[in-house]
């Protein structure tokens, strides 16, 4: 049984998170990268189409986060917010069939742009230090953008559908954990190459999260049907 009120005042929460994060990253970034912001934000966008839906929840995840992770690292922490907030909004505008729902939209954006204010200054915060690496600023800042949206997201399901918080956590963490360390590898390979042959020709990496898109719908696709089909048999056995 869902809980309005608390469902309420943890969306005005994260949305409160979200706008002071927004507004001290403004002041605190002094840098633009505007044609690699431009393109890092075209091909979030267009990834953030390509989702898959989560077995067991109410969710669904889209292969955009190598290009959120390389706004996290390459931009300045305001640019990375308005890439993952335009992102995100793309990903989670309903379909024709689908009605818009304002208050998820609220929570998705606001929820992204906390996690990813948070995991740019982690990064620029360790990258400024003599003693860090940029690896370990990489390591951190997905690990930042991991808990920033598993966290949330368990939460707010937790509220709707009065279910352990801990439990639904857990089994998001299980399902996503392989994809962000995937996603940090694929920001690392960007890191490398650009430094070579340049960030226009690095960021060609869509052919790779197209089929990262397609393996993990039919990994999914056959995590959803083997339930059903234990179901269907035991009924015909009965």
């Amino acid at each position: 049984m869902s809980n309005t009120r608390g469902i309420k005042t943890f969306i005005g929460a994260t949305v409160l998170a979200a706008v002071s994060a927004s507004g001290y990253a403004g002041f605190a970034s002094h840098t633009l990268h505007t044609y690699f912001a431009l393109a890092v934000l075209a091909l979030a966008a267009v990834t953030s189409r390509m989702k898959v839906k989560l077995p067991g929840i109410n969710g669904n995840m889209s292969v955009n986060l190598p290009f959120l992770l390389t706004a996290v690292v390459n931009l300045s922490a305001a640019e990375a917010i308005v890439v993952t907030c335009v992102s995100t909004a793309v990903q989670c505008w309903p379909r024709k069939a689908t009605k818009f729902n304002p208050q998820q939209m609220a929570f998705n954006i606001s929820m992204m742009a906390f996690a990813t204010c948070l995991a740019s200054l982690t990064f620029h915060e360790l990258h400024g230090m003599h003693w860090s690496s940029s690896t370990l600023g990489l390591v951190l800042a997905t690990a930042t953008l991991f808990l920033g949206q598993t966290a949330p997201v368990a939460a707010i399901v937790a509220l709707s559908e009065g279910k352990a918080a801990g439990q639904i956590w857990w089994g998001l963490a299980h399902l996503s954990f392989p994809y962000y360390v995937l996603s940090a590898g694929v920001t690392s390979m960007v890191q490398s190459a650009s430094s070579h042959i340049g960030w226009g020709l690095a960021l060609a990496v869509f052919p790779v999260m197209y089929g990262v898109h397609r393996s993990y719908q039919v990994y999914f696709g056959k995590a959803t049907e083997t339930p059903q089909l234990q179901a269907r048999a035991a009924s015909a056995g009965a």
